[in-house]
Formats: structure tokens, sequence, C-alpha cells
């Protein structure tokens, strides 16, 4: 996984995709695009190397 990036999953049989973007909200933009489209879909958050910070849905989406 690359550093400093946002990432989020779509969760699909028999395997889930992951999906990073450089920028918050590029990220936002993509998230919101597939939660539109019926997709289920996982908020992960920005990827620091070690762990996900920013874990939590963002504000413009959970709205």
């Amino acid at each position: 996984m690359g550093k400093d990036k946002y990432y989020f999953t779509i969760k699909s049989v028999p395997n889930n995709i992951t999906i990073f973007r450089k920028t918050k909200e590029a990220a936002i933009t993509a998230f919101e695009k597939y939660r539109r489209a019926g997709k289920e879909i996982e908020w992960l958050g920005k990827w620091d190397g070690k762990e996900f910070k920013e874990s939590n849905i963002p504000a413009a989406v959970s709205a």
C-alpha cells in the first residue's frame, strides 16, 4: 500500500477490491460514485505506512 493515499474497499464476491486515490477529495468523489451505484463499500482512510488514519467516513459522504 502506498503511504499517504486514501483507500476504500468495494465488497464483492469472490474477492474484495481495494481502491486508492492520492487526495482525500478524489477518494471521497470516487467513494460516493460507487455508493450511488449501489455497491457495498467500506471507507478505510489514509494509510500512513503502519495503519489507517482518518478512518471515519467523511462528513461529506455520510450525510
